[in-house]
């Protein structure tokens, strides 16, 4: 039973992680679809930096519930609250 507990907490922290790390690329895209450069731009590139900023941001939600869904299931697994103490 503490091996489930423990793999829901490992799932947890990972889908956290990657999450974040897929905010922060995202953001980054975002960034560079609304910050001036010297080149100019074509439509195409600034639509496909746009989509890449939505694709990355979405993911990034859906690994967030992801592991708020893992949460909730090791908060009620019978050894879960021994890895929130």
């Amino acid at each position: 039973m503490m091996n489930k507990a423990r793999d829901l907490f490992e799932k947890m922290n990972d889908t956290k992680w990657f999450g974040i790390v897929l905010l922060a690329v995202g953001s980054f895209f975002y960034l560079g679809t609304i910050l001036p450069t010297e080149r100019v731009l074509s439509e195409f590139d600034v639509a496909g930096m746009s989509v890449a900023a939505l694709v990355f941001l979405a993911a990034s939600i859906l690994f967030f519930l992801k592991s708020k869904e893992y949460r909730n299931m090791l908060m009620e697994h019978e050894d879960g609250e021994d890895y929130f103490i």
